[in-house]
């Protein structure tokens, strides 16, 4: 079916990995996400790594992290935290973590990042972005919108085993993408709004 492979296209994004100035990692409960992004650094792709996440804005709270994990039983205050802690379990140095742990959605993950690095001083030239494979156009929406000069490679990460070649199989599957496409479509009307008010400021 067209609607099963341009669905998969749009949501689904990746391409290859390049050199770049740091790794983003917009926030999640799962530590595949922070072990991908440590992966990276290690490989010596990007100087920083940047978490962000606070915890979701719908739940008020951290998830407790996922059975069989190795976070399984470690209590977090923040998303932020638990990607920082796999982060530095993993090798990264200290000092190459730029955490930004307010961030309660998708929208702040990219922007909340965007004012760290002006403070810091980092220029952000060519980035990685290290998402949930069903999330990835969302992210790349709002972090190319933080970042609009920015050269992006997505780096997707199966997790809850959803991926382009199975989501359109299982009711999990396709729950979850169309759910990004409801979030995608009224989130964007929200702050094309938002930002539209801003502008004429």
């Amino acid at each position: 079916m067209d609607f099963i492979k341009d669905t998969t296209e749009y949501i689904f994004l990746e391409n290859e990995v390049k050199i770049s100035d740091v790794i983003f990692v917009p926030g999640s409960s799962n530590p595949l996400l922070p072990r991908r992004a440590a992966e990276l650094y290690l490989e010596g792709y990007a100087e920083y790594v940047i978490p962000s996440g606070k915890y979701s804005i719908t739940r008020g709270k951290y998830m407790p992290s996922l059975p069989g994990t190795e976070t399984e039983g470690i209590v977090y205050e923040t998303e932020c935290e638990m990607y920082t802690d796999i982060l530095l379990k993993s090798g990264v140095p200290f000092g190459a973590i730029l955490g930004e742990d307010e961030a309660q959605y998708t929208y702040q993950n990219a922007f909340f990042s965007k004012k760290l690095c002006d403070e810091k001083g980092v220029q952000v030239k060519k980035a990685i972005l290290v998402c949930h494979a069903f999330h990835a156009r969302r992210a790349y929406t709002y972090y190319k919108w933080a970042f609009p000069e920015c050269e992006f490679s997505i780096c997707p990460v199966v997790t809850s085993d959803i991926s382009r070649d199975n989501w359109y199989k299982t009711e999990k599957g396709r729950q979850r993408v169309m759910g990004e496409l409801i979030r995608l479509g009224n989130q964007m009307a929200e702050y094309a709004e938002y930002a539209n008010t801003i502008n004429k400021s």
